[in-house]
């Protein structure tokens, strides 16, 4: 077959939304999970590897319906029962902190590997497999690990060297503690938050009106969409709230606490604080953050805090953190980076000793060597190679192609 034919054949296209990487782009997808993963071990996140399948019992314990259905399903052939290929990592740490470490005191995990899902959310290039990476802080439930988990992965983000970053910050706890003062059952919950999270303010307006809701609460409820720009906002919400729920006015404390200490640390950042930020309310249940780059249309990292996700598996602990997609990172670092790309050297076909025990040396410095093989005779060019490795006066030498 003919390469041209070989284009043309339909069996080599892949399923829509699954991405393969080439040398190149795999080889600056690595560096940077190396680089990312070093971070994280530098801020004492200790690496953990779950398995790419679970069966569905443990898979989609305590993480909703919507990650079920973003779940492909198989059956195991040797049990019979079904298991899921991963959609989410997030989980399965916080499964193994739960049930297998069996830790008392604060747990700081990080993880990076694919994850597989039934439709894309649009969010990260279309993509149906995702490369995930990501860290979780589990075991603290004060400001101080929301604080870390957010810091880190602003740090995530200086590794790409993204420019214009922006802090979106929000806390669910806000609409949760609305929720239980107007006796919200399930599912007015799940609509109304809908429509906070499409910022539907005609639909919440016409709602609430054909409600019978206490006119202060459904006051607050009204202007939450409002609640939407800089750090100003938070002393706005707290001053519509006043002394009505004493549970909100320590959410806006801590929202505040937290803006300004980060603001602080990250001069360069633009922090945004959105209090109808809902976006995965059923799975969230504290502060929760998202961060964007220049030239993103959506955001590039996503967290918050999910505390008693371990309670499904026996041992309920707070719990934050965050994730991203590498391959989003990889193709900002790309289009920010000046870095030059590492150089090949092409080594001499041949079994000289000296020759061999040079190239040795310089694989153990780090320099990349291609050696020529048996019957070769491509140019250094062809096989990328922008230096090559001769002998001068009894002497290897490396000198440009």
């Amino acid at each position: 077959m003919s390469y041209s034919e070989m284009k043309d054949n339909q069996n080599w296209l892949l399923p829509d939304g699954i991405y393969e990487s080439l040398p190149e782009e795999a080889q600056r997808l690595e560096n940077l999970r190396r680089d990312l993963l070093n971070l994280y071990a530098a801020w004492g996140y200790q690496l953990v590897l779950p398995p790419i399948v679970e069966f569905m019992d443990s898979l989609s314990t305590g993480t909703g319906t919507q990650l079920d259905l973003q779940t492909f399903k198989v059956t195991d052939q040797m049990t019979g029962r079904v298991m899921g290929i991963r959609a989410d990592i997030t989980p399965q740490v916080a499964r193994l902190d739960a049930h297998q470490m069996g830790k008392a005191l604060p747990n700081r995990l990080c993880y990076a590997g694919p994850v597989l899902r039934t439709r894309s959310n649009h969010s990260n290039r279309g993509s149906r497999s995702p490369y995930q990476i990501g860290a979780e802080l589990f075991g603290h439930a004060g400001l101080d690990s929301d604080l870390e988990v957010i810091a880190l992965a602003l740090a995530s983000i200086d590794k790409c060297h993204a420019g214009d970053v922006v802090l979106d910050l929000g806390h669910v706890g806000i609409f949760s503690a609305l929720a239980k003062a107007l006796s919200f059952d399930a599912v007015t919950k799940a609509n109304v938050s809908d429509m906070l999270s499409r910022k539907s303010i005609p639909e919440l307006s016409e709602w609430v009106a054909s409600q019978d809701l206490d006119p202060a609460y459904a006051d607050i409820l009204l202007k939450l969409p409002e609640f939407n720009g800089d750090i100003s906002v938070v002393a706005e919400a707290k001053v519509a709230i006043g002394d009505s729920n004493t549970r909100m006015t320590e959410i806006l404390d801590s929202l505040e606490q937290t803006s300004i200490r980060l603001a602080k640390r990250f001069p360069d950042v633009t922090i945004h604080v959105d209090l109808s930020e809902l976006r995965g309310y059923a799975y969230h249940t504290g502060m929760v953050f998202e961060i964007y780059a220049a030239g993103m249309r959506r955001e590039i990292i996503r967290g918050g805090r999910y505390d008693g996700i371990g309670a499904a598996f026996g041992n309920s602990r707070p719990a934050t953190g965050f994730s991203t997609d590498l391959r989003i990172l990889a193709d900002i670092k790309n289009a920010a980076d000046t870095d030059t790309v590492q150089e090949k050297i092409l080594a001499p076909v041949g079994e000289d000793l000296e020759l061999v025990q040079v190239i040795d040396a310089l694989r153990a410095d780090g320099c990349h060597i291609v050696k020529q093989l048996d019957g070769q005779q491509y140019l250094a060019r062809e096989l990328g190679c922008q230096k090559q490795l001769v002998k001068q006066d009894n002497d290897w030498v490396i000198v440009p192609v």
